[in-house]
């Protein structure tokens, strides 16, 4: 696989730096690093990105996270190594990440059960989280981008 020239996903004036301070929001709001990494492997998961994918299980090798932990993220619903609140996460993340394969994209329990485990502005963190991991997915994948070639 080649990787398109991507020069024109960053050529925006000021885009680069949004995608980034988005990010950074997310992070200030109290958020486990960790369930925040989770989620963007989770997507990367779903989406196919494989430079995210990488990226995103070498950060929570770094955080101290288990290889059983990061092996089972995709089964994360059977696997016993996520607790409440990162399974709440996880639910979000897949609700978000999928919106047109439900006529019920993030169903009202999803949303409560992250709700019950996030306050307000963790909950708009997670959001906005899911959000731009999901640009970086499509940038990465739509400009055919390689792991390990950045």
């Amino acid at each position: 696989m080649e990787a398109v020239d991507n020069g024109f996903a960053i050529a925006v004036p000021g885009a680069m730096e949004a995608l980034q301070a988005l990010s950074k929001a997310a992070q200030r709001t109290g958020i486990p690093a960790t369930t925040l990494e989770l989620v963007n492997l989770r997507a990367s998961q779903i989406n196919g990105c494989s430079v995210c994918l990488q990226m995103h299980a070498r950060d929570l090798r770094k955080a101290g996270e288990s290889d059983e932990k990061i092996d089972t993220v995709a089964g994360w619903r059977d696997a016993p190594h996520f607790d409440h609140a990162e399974r709440a996460a996880l639910a979000l993340t897949e609700a978000v990440t999928r919106l047109s394969d439900h006529s019920d994209p993030v169903p009202d329990d999803v949303y409560a059960e992250a709700a019950a485990h996030y306050d307000e502005q963790q909950l708009g963190g997670l959001l906005l989280s899911i959000s731009a991991i999901n640009v970086w997915n499509r940038l990465n994948v739509s400009t055919r981008q390689v792991a390990g070639a950045w």
